[in-house]
């Protein structure tokens, strides 16, 4: 059984994941709303970054416990993509990451901390108090811990 928090995660958590780009400046919220076209930028970079977008509960009592549990909600989905994102990432050897570490738990481990070490960059709320998380996470850092060169 799910405690409260759980079914909140579990039934309003929208999700939308975005490749590699630099620090996104541009804003994702404009007027309280998700802009229509969020660009993604797959040009090489020096950071892996990721999205989680969430929805607000909107049976809860105030402003702070709405925005707290979908920014909660986005990091957690920001995670999610980000750890896809590197599982799915290209090395010089040609092999995927996920390939990379299959079967050693130790780097398994290793990747699993690294991507919750992963710097909050900004959370943008919408007006329904829905919120926009972008994650990144340094692609020499995430190289070095994994031992691995990515291409």
């Amino acid at each position: 059984m799910l405690n409260y928090n759980g079914k909140v995660l579990a039934a309003f958590v929208l999700v939308v994941g975005f490749g590699f780009s630099a620090c996104r400046s541009k804003r994702l919220v404009k007027d309280g709303e998700l802009v229509d076209v969020i660009s993604q930028d797959t040009i090489k970079r020096k950071y892996f970054e990721a999205l989680g977008i969430a929805a607000a509960d909107p049976k809860l009592p105030t402003a702070t416990q709405r925005r707290a549990l979908s920014r909660d909600a986005a990091i957690i989905k920001a995670h999610n993509e980000l750890l896809t994102m590197i599982k799915g990432a290209n090395l010089e050897s040609g092999q995927t990451v996920d390939m990379s570490i299959m079967g050693d738990q130790k780097m398994v481990e290793t990747l699993n901390h690294m991507i919750k070490g992963a710097e909050i960059i900004k959370t943008e709320f919408m007006a329904d108090d829905g919120a926009v998380v972008t994650i990144r996470l340094p692609r020499k850092r995430a190289s070095k811990m994994l031992g691995v060169k990515f291409k």
